[in-house]
């Protein structure tokens, strides 16, 4: 019943601004003066202002590509941790309003914010679809992940930023196969990436959206991490008694929120883990988790980048 409420204004909502607005709206009034464009996406085609300039995002990837492109969100939804990523420094995300989580984005505050446009994602958001396109153009990339440049071009494309979007991606490309021959022998280097969450431990595999960015490096991967045997090849789980499962030349470690670092700090803390071969040569490294894993997008990518520039030793 809340969410009919909530289409039925919006609804109304719009059909007043159409039917009344004037040159007092500056909202209204640049969006008019812009004009529109089609956008083909996952849910179908949407008309979208040329130039939009009050966007919500729903999704990580999301809240990274609009920053990456010099716009900043009047609201976003949030992760299950609750803070705005830091990578953008606080300044610029101090204005961003939150609209509810990601699974479940609260549909009352994203209208009272008028946005012109709307960025989600049919994996997570596909139910919500009509009730946002109720209240403004919306736009939903398919996957999350696997597919983080295809969507990066396409929210970059519904942002009115195309060509901006594709010279940064040329430009992360670029910067990730010149990081791989400075390394030399770069699939040599079996490098691991582990995360804790709150309640298991995974290993992620080519798949994922790091695992992504290391492919692009050139870097080697350890057998388990291949996932070989798996259809889906974004991550996998191990348990506490086979973290010798998770041993590599070099070990990137996150984890995502307070519950998550506690189980990090007691595994790591064990004798399993002290006795990796990584560990005993001093090459465990802890890193973002808001980069390699929720970051999913062309700063975040180039954050691990960063991280692998000061971890992983040149040839």
């Amino acid at each position: 019943m809340r969410r009919t409420v909530i289409t039925l204004l919006a609804v109304a909502a719009l059909g007043a601004g159409l039917t009344g607005c004037t040159s007092s709206d500056p909202v209204v009034a640049e969006d008019a003066g812009a004009g529109t464009r089609t956008v083909a996406h996952a849910m179908g085609s949407t008309e979208v202002p040329a130039r939009p300039n009050r966007v919500v995002v729903l999704d990580t990837d999301k809240f990274d590509t609009a920053l990456s492109l010099g716009v900043v969100p009047v609201g976003a939804a949030r992760t299950e941790v609750g803070a705005w990523p830091s990578y953008f420094g606080a300044e610029k995300v101090a204005g961003i309003e939150p609209v509810g989580l990601l699974a479940e984005p609260d549909l009352e505050a994203i209208t009272a914010l008028r946005p012109d446009l709307i960025l989600g994602s049919k994996f997570r958001q596909e139910k919500f679809y009509d009730e946002l396109s109720a209240i403004a153009p919306t736009v939903f990339t398919e996957k999350v992940g696997i597919t983080w440049k295809e969507n990066f071009l396409l929210d970059g494309k519904a942002l009115g930023r195309e060509q901006e979007a594709k010279d940064l991606m040329a430009g992360y490309e670029k910067r990730a196969e010149e990081l791989g021959a400075r390394l030399g022998d770069a699939a040599a280097r079996k490098i691991s990436i582990v995360r804790f969450m709150p309640t298991e431990i995974r290993i992620y595999g080519p798949d994922s959206f790091s695992g992504l960015v290391l492919g692009d490096v050139g870097v080697g991967r350890p057998e388990r991490q291949l996932l070989a045997a798996k259809e889906d090849k974004r991550f996998d789980k191990v348990s506490p008694e086979r973290i010798p499962e998770v041993d590599g030349d070099i070990i990137f470690v996150t984890a995502y929120g307070e519950k998550a670092a506690a189980e990090q700090a007691k595994v790591t803390g064990g004798s399993l883990w002290k006795n990796l071969s990584a560990v005993r040569a001093g090459k465990a490294y802890v890193v973002a988790d808001e980069t390699w894993m929720t970051g999913i997008g062309v700063t975040a990518a180039g954050r691990i980048l960063d991280d692998l520039e000061k971890y992983v030793p040149a040839a």
